[in-house]
């Protein structure tokens, strides 16, 4: 269990580390430089956040025993459960390798999208003449696109890199472009026919894959934003009461957008690494 806490928090330092070279901010973010590098209030947010994501796991976690403590168990049966889901995705080839990096992912994200629910985020901040907010001293990191966009830009190497590592290039490149007709059962001109048909489905393909970082980060930003928007007009519509069955509404829209990211990283990842050993041709 150990060494997956070690993995995952390395996902997460470099998940936290990208946002200011991917920094894609909107002008209210209010950026300043630091070290040569864009740093707006939501990245701080994200790395104090992140710090306390560490200190709580590693508190709850303490150092394991045979009879595990209450923060010990939970752990445990959080990583144990996701890993049973993910395996059949993934296969049993890759579960190991791979699991420290969606288990980081998972936590990583879901922590990030409930901060927005910590009184204070995203509603201290200063006001102009008309009352209307123009900088928000602490915007949750996921509701900054450059966060989601720095998460799905090392979902994309992780990606590249567990696919060549554990399937190979020549897999990979058959995976995109090769034939998937059985060549014992099929005719030798239809099979030779389809050749030229699965290279132009393996370009749309790869294009397809240039743009998972991008649908990635832009499905959970724009859960999130617009999650951040519709809390914050309740409130400063009615605040007390009305917005508690927003809160709910969050919560479960935290807990959901962190699963699909990381269910749809575990997908791509075993559409090429999960095929049966000896497999000489396999599909999509």
């Amino acid at each position: 269990m150990y060494r997956t806490s070690y993995l995952s928090f390395l996902v997460i330092a470099v998940c936290l580390l990208l946002p200011t070279v991917a920094q894609a901010a909107e002008p209210k973010a209010d950026p300043v430089t630091f070290l040569g590098l864009p740093v707006t209030t939501s990245i701080v947010t994200a790395w104090v956040f992140s710090i306390l994501l560490i200190i709580l796991i590693r508190v709850a976690g303490g150092r394991p025993t045979m009879i595990p403590s209450r923060g010990q168990a939970v752990l445990e049966a959080i990583i144990v459960g996701l890993r049973d889901i993910i395996r059949p995705i993934v296969g049993e080839k890759v579960i190991k390798p791979v699991f420290p990096l969606l288990i980081g992912l998972f936590l990583f994200i879901l922590f990030h999208n409930w901060s927005g629910l910590m009184p204070g985020v995203g509603s201290i901040g200063m006001k102009n003449e008309e009352g209307v907010m123009v900088l928000k001293f602490l915007r949750p990191g996921n509701t900054d696109l450059s966060l989601p966009l720095a998460i799905a830009i090392v979902t994309f190497v992780a990606w590249l890199y567990f696919c060549i590592r554990y399937a190979g290039i020549k897999a990979l490149v058959y995976d995109i472009f090769g034939n998937k007709a059985d060549k014992k059962t099929t005719a030798k001109a239809i099979y030779i026919s389809l050749i030229p048909i699965f290279l132009f489905v393996g370009v749309i393909e790869i294009i397809s894959i240039a743009f998972r970082p991008v649908a990635l980060s832009l499905r959970l930003y724009g859960n999130m934003f617009g999650g951040e928007n519709l809390l914050l007009e309740m409130t400063n519509f009615v605040a007390f009461i009305v917005p508690i069955p927003f809160y709910f509404f969050e919560i479960m829209v935290g807990v959901i957008q962190a699963a699909i990211f990381t269910m749809l990283v575990a997908i791509y990842i075993g559409l090429v690494c999960n095929h049966p050993e000896g497999e000489g041709e396999h599909g999509h």
